[in-house]
């Protein structure tokens, strides 16, 4: 089991520095009923990633893929797209920071600066008025719909499928990887409803740090766990 999940940290890592999720949690922490919106935020997280765990390893397991026999050709394949798909994230993710880096340097006034910064996308413009229900669905939708997220889900779900580890193992593990790739909006939803009123100075610290910082670790983890997927889709072929 350990050697499991230590195949999958690449992975959970790059579900855990997902920033639209994380800017997301934290804008529903600012929401007019931030504690029981941003506990149906995580719900809906969670589940998104869960759901998408259990429905690829249904998959593997209907088409038979096992570590048993050389696995078909579409395995090795479909690496092969996961690892191009990542790495076409980690260009998007580059190219967008940089171009947002060459407004805010060539900014000459306050007007300038404000529409260069980095700002929250049109879905999440009014989330200080979801109810709980829109906040658990918006939860679930950012993991289900992000590509990258969804990529990293499925190489998870083919990791567990393809180990040689007993049935509890596989399962534990795949526990233990929802709940790791999820702290990234657990912590931030426990600091609301810990610290309360107290809380509002840190999450704005996070969400501005998240906002300016996290673009070249994202680049540099999708970079590695897409190098990852290629190597494993070469190696299969």
């Amino acid at each position: 089991m350990g050697s499991l999940l230590l195949q999958q940290i690449p992975l959970a890592l790059g579900i855990i520095m997902s920033p639209l999720a994380i800017v997301a949690v934290v804008a529903v922490l600012f929401s007019e009923r931030a504690r029981i919106n941003s506990i149906a935020y995580l719900v809906g997280w969670f589940l998104g990633i869960i759901v998408s765990l259990a429905v690829s390893f249904a998959i593997l397991t209907a088409l038979e893929v096992h570590q048993r026999t050389h696995p078909p050709l579409w395995v090795p394949i479909l690496h092969l797209i996961l690892g191009t798909v990542l790495l076409g994230g980690a260009w998007f993710v580059y190219t967008r920071s940089h171009r947002r880096m060459q407004a805010m340097a060539a900014a000459t006034g306050p007007g300038d600066i404000a529409a260069a910064a980095p700002q929250l996308p049109k879905m999440l413009q009014s989330v200080e008025h979801f109810s709980p229900g829109r906040s658990g669905v918006l939860g679930f939708a950012l993991f289900v719909l992000n590509p990258i997220d969804m990529s990293c889900a499925i190489a998870a779900a083919m990791n567990f499928r393809l180990s040689s580890a007993a049935p509890s193992a596989e399962w534990a593990s795949a526990v233990v990887f929802a709940l790791v790739s999820a702290s990234s909006v657990a912590v931030p939803v426990a600091l609301l409803l810990i610290k309360k009123e107290k809380a509002t100075e840190p999450l704005q610290r996070i969400r501005t740090w998240i906002a300016t910082n996290t673009h070249l670790l994202n680049v540099g983890l999708l970079i590695l766990i897409s190098a990852m997927q290629i190597s494993k889709g070469i190696q299969g072929l």
